[in-house]
């Protein structure tokens, strides 16, 4: 864990920098880290959030501060696949027919992932669970470690103000570099009568290339995405807040604000 090991720094004796002290604080957090392992339960949390709420900001932030990986399904499918495992081969399966892969073999594949060595200390599961099936299909997985879910954020943000977020965005197609109308305009962005971007006017920065919107990054679609976000999670956190885990984020506010208030809510 991060913290560990600034506090075992703070302990040693030798100086900044050297070999030495970098050989001893290894071997401290090591043997501190196995202790954990071995006698605290692990730290498994789940991160919701809205499209826009900074979840992509927030999570390896966490990531590194608890010293556990942050994992999503898509990325446990995808490794699955290609490592071939029995349950990786049904999924791919699955996936070439065009159906939907089954909540039983993404929890499967969960159930599996969580077993390797960089989970010892625990885990953050990013996008999942999606439905309440999904949440208690988690739990009974965790039960049978005698293991359940220690914390969840919810990283909350007003609908409108996503809507700023995420129909202000403008990417660069080739290269992925990202603007923003508000937050992070391009050099070339001029504004009509009404106040808003020219579409020609909006040029990658480096190569003058006209920049682009998402389907996905538009009124319409951001309207369904968030009615099914709601409707989705609201049954999820109402499960969790009767188990006394759920930490409410206020995410409307600048990143390091959130950062803080993330860092308070995991230590309570």
């Amino acid at each position: 864990m991060a913290f560990i090991a600034d506090f075992l720094t703070s302990l040693c004796g030798s100086a900044p920098g050297s070999t030495a002290n970098e050989s001893n604080v290894a071997d401290a957090v090591k043997k501190t880290e196995e202790k954990f392992a071995n006698y605290f339960p692990r730290s498994i949390l789940i991160l919701f959030g809205p499209p826009g709420s900074g979840k992509g900001t927030h999570g390896p932030k966490i990531e590194e501060l608890l010293n556990t990986p942050q994992l999503s399904t898509g990325d446990m499918l995808r490794a699955a696949v290609a490592a071939k495992t029995d349950i990786g081969l049904k999924a791919q399966e699955v996936m070439k027919s065009g159906a939907l892969v089954s909540d039983d073999i993404v929890v499967g594949i969960i159930k599996q992932r969580i077993k390797q060595d960089d989970c010892r200390l625990g885990f953050v599961l990013d996008g999942f669970p999606r439905t309440l099936a999904q949440a208690k299909a988690l739990d009974s997985v965790l039960v049978e470690g005698g293991e359940c879910v220690t914390k969840v954020l919810a990283l909350e943000v007003p609908d409108s103000e996503l809507e700023v977020r995420i129909c202000g965005r403008w990417v660069h197609k080739n290269s992925g570099r990202s603007y923003h109308v508000k937050f992070a305009p391009p050099k070339s962005m001029e504004l009509d009568k009404e106040g808003k971007p020219g579409p020609e006017s909006m040029k990658d920065d480096e190569t003058g290339e006209p920049l682009m919107q998402r389907a996905d990054d538009t009124s319409t679609a951001l309207v369904k995405r968030l009615e099914g976000y709601h409707r989705e999670t609201v049954p999820i956190l109402d499960y969790y807040s009767s188990k006394g885990v759920v930490k409410k984020i206020n995410a409307n506010q600048e990143p390091k604000a959130v950062s803080i208030q993330v860092q308070e809510a995991l230590l309570k």
